[in-house]
């Protein structure tokens, strides 16, 4: 980047820097590239821009631009009068380094897509704000998305760790991986499951280690959702479970659940779904095994696709109950559990004490 800018005055261009969060970002940026006169674009390269490589040069087509590639030590720029450069926010901070002060880097690793649930992203930056960060002005974010495909958390996990971020946040599919590649930087979990019986931390009250954060203890209570579905379709007596088989809480989650319908004298069928693809398998499977309901297992994949659950169980007339309220509105007949929104509004109260100061052994879960 400094020898970019170096270079810039010397070639009558102007630099214009444009970080981009999320794949949402890259057309608007290469667009405004496309728009300006004798324009150029110049793709820094990151773990973020070499990912969504096919779709920059696509967005580059599209809009005119000369087909970006990364730039290695030694290229000449060819003369534009104006010239974009786009920076994944994974670079952000150490791009603009000779631009702006160095603030705070923190990563957000998670096993959904970005856009799946916006109002868990607006909690955690809420309670970040209540901590007194506010991302873009005092903080920078990097974010890592799985996009429901829980094979590419290490490799994100370990890209997250040697940039040496100053935290890592993560949800429960996410959390076991990110602690698996550090000892030392800070990691706040926002889990479903016992954090204690899992092993990330020492006690709820002292963490110990460099784990803390909030658990909503959804797994915990599966049994108590067999009971309440029982109780609502007391008729059915042939129950599914829907289970996500790559979630870590998987054994416990159909443990319990198979303890709970032998003492309410009931038949349980585990099905099993890590992809959209699955769904129709599953529901063809309800049908044949003539479910009369249906339990959807605490997992974030299942929670990022509540509606489209929702609208398979209403379309097969089978009584489901899962665990959180956005189920319910959605269509699907009952929820119960406790807010995954009001979880990650902690997390971020949480990850602003940390970057304050506070150790995460001192913090309680």
């Amino acid at each position: 980047m400094r020898s970019i800018e170096t270079s810039a005055p010397s070639l009558g261009v102007e630099l214009i820097a444009r970080g981009v969060a999320d794949v949402a970002g890259i057309a608007p940026v290469i667009a405004m590239a496309g728009a300006a006169a004798n324009g150029g674009l110049i793709v820094f390269p990151d773990f973020f821009t070499s990912a969504n490589n096919e779709l920059i040069i696509a967005a580059a087509a599209e809009n005119r631009v000369p087909a970006p590639r990364p730039r290695r030590r030694g290229d000449r720029m060819k003369r534009r009068e104006f010239i974009t450069i786009l920076i994944g926010m994974a670079a952000w901070p150490l791009a603009t380094r000779a631009q702006q002060p160095a603030m705070p880097v923190i990563g957000f690793l998670n096993s959904r897509a970005p856009s799946e649930n916006p109002a868990i992203l607006a909690a955690f930056r809420r309670g970040f704000e209540e901590a007194g960060y506010v991302e873009g002005q005092n903080v920078t974010v990097e974010y890592r998305w799985a996009d429901g495909q829980y094979d590419r958390l290490p490799a994100f996990a370990a890209d997250l760790v040697g940039r040496q971020v100053a935290a890592i946040v993560a949800n429960g599919p996410a959390v076991q991986t990110a602690k698996s590649a550090t000892s030392t930087l800070p990691i706040v979990f926002v889990v479903g499951f016992d954090p204690l019986a899992f092993g990330l931390v020492d006690s709820l009250s002292r963490p110990g280690g460099n784990l803390t954060g909030v658990s909503v203890l959804d797994v915990e209570i599966g049994a108590k959702r067999l009971e309440l579905l029982h109780e609502l379709v007391p008729t059915a007596t042939i129950i599914a479970l829907l289970v996500n088989p790559t979630t870590p809480a998987a054994e416990t989650v159909t443990r319990e659940a198979q303890a709970a319908a032998r003492g309410l004298g009931l038949q349980l069928h585990v099905l099993h779904a890590s992809s959209d693809r699955d769904f129709d398998t599953v529901f063809a499977a309800v049908a044949q095994l003539r479910v009369g309901a249906l339990v959807i297992g605490a997992d974030p994949f299942f929670t990022s696709r509540s509606q489209q659950l929702a609208k398979l169980t209403v379309d097969h007339a089978v009584p489901t109950i899962y665990e959180f309220r956005e189920f319910a509105t959605a269509g699907g007949l009952i929820s119960y559990g406790t807010s995954i929104v009001d979880a990650y509004r902690l997390a971020g109260v949480y990850t602003g004490r940390i970057l304050k100061g506070e150790k995460p052994s001192d913090l309680p879960v």
